[in-house]
């Protein structure tokens, strides 16, 4: 089944860019030109035939689409009553989801005669998807990634430099994702002429939290097909990750795509307590003895306890021992502590869907 072959569920976003009261075009007037040049061609091209074939071809052969779900068993052995799948996002090229929508967004810079292409990045993922789909059509590459992320993620670094990509530290605010963001608007309005942004997240001005949504909508489609002849019909559940925005595309994809029975839920990264903090897509189907099934994408992250105030942490650290016997937690003691919390999780989860059903 082809994306065409599919209804288009999409009622959002409205004609100013906005899903609800969020959404619309906040940005420089330097930048307004850029933007509704890129809206007039994404419009022009969204629905045309031969965009369309060249990206659904370039999935299947360059990614490597459709990606396959995949039963872990054995883990559902030990959750007691939940079915678990996964959706395996990290057999693409690339080794993640984000070149879904790089592609399409590469596409879209070719038909606009936009040979130079830059991307802001964090750990590095878009990053590379970036660079790969530059290095693909031949064009220009600049990567924005904050100085501390590039020391986290040398690897990724690596990577993009290895596809011909230059890689951009900044050394303003807090060295992270926010601030390669601005350095990447700044890049835009100073060479919009023939740059084109290729944002990774469902985030940013309008139309670029309607493309990624879009370019990353083949995910739900697969699904939509795979879980009935993996599984013998729909989920019942689709738990989708809350970070930096992608979460949204993942509702936004199962949103349009899912049978109505289908319930959307999100963990949200935070300090709430039996939050799941992870980046997952997870499906829950009912099994065949009424038990759940679950479908995830590559969890990364574990769920977090509520804490106290920093402040109040720090007092009571200070009362209780000397500054001699204070030692930080190391990273191997940190990932531990996550993946107890994530089992732990993921069972009680099971738990209760096995007493409902």
């Amino acid at each position: 089944m082809k994306m065409a072959d599919l209804p288009k569920a999409y009622d959002l976003p409205d004609e100013r860019g906005h899903f609800g009261p969020y959404g619309g075009v906040f940005v420089a007037e330097t930048l307004i030109h850029a933007l509704d040049e890129l809206k007039a061609g994404y419009a022009r091209y969204r629905d045309d035939p031969d965009f369309k074939a060249e990206f659904e071809r370039e999935l299947k052969h360059y990614v490597g689409r459709p990606s396959p779900v995949y039963h872990a068993a054995r883990w559902s052995r030990e959750l007691r009553g939940a079915q678990i799948w996964l959706k395996r996002e990290d057999l693409n090229h690339t080794g993640a989801h984000k070149v879904n929508n790089c592609i399409g967004q590469a596409l879209l810079a070719k038909r606009l005669n936009k040979p130079r292409v830059i991307a802001e990045t964090g750990a590095g993922q878009h990053g590379v998807a970036t660079a790969t789909v530059a290095a693909r059509y031949g064009m220009e590459c600049v990567v924005y990634m904050g100085s501390e992320d590039i020391q986290r993620q040398a690897q990724n670094v690596f990577r993009m430099k290895l596809l011909g990509a230059s890689v951009v530290p900044v050394e303003s605010g807090s060295k992270t994702l926010k601030d390669a963001l601005n350095e990447a608007m700044r890049d835009w309005v100073t060479n919009v002429a023939n740059t084109f942004y290729i944002i990774g997240t469902v985030a940013g001005p309008h139309p670029y939290p309607m493309m990624v949504r879009d370019f990353q909508s083949v995910i739900g489609r697969e699904c939509l097909v795979q879980m009935p002849e993996a599984a013998g019909r729909q989920p019942d559940y689709v738990i989708a990750c809350v970070g930096g925005g992608w979460s949204r595309a993942a509702r936004a994809f199962c949103t349009a795509t899912a049978p109505t029975s289908c319930r959307m839920t999100q963990d949200r990264s935070s300090r709430r307590i039996r939050c799941r903090r992870a980046s997952t897509i997870r499906v829950w189907v009912p099994s065949t003895r009424g038990s759940r099934i679950r479908i995830a994408r590559n969890t990364s992250r574990s769920p977090t306890r509520k804490r106290l105030p920093h402040s109040t942490i720090a007092a009571a650290s200070r009362a209780s021992s000397p500054r001699s016997n204070r030692r930080t937690p190391s990273l191997m003691q940190k990932n531990s502590r996550r993946r107890w919390h994530a089992i732990r999780s993921c069972w009680s989860i099971s738990r209760d869907a096995a007493t409902r059903t």
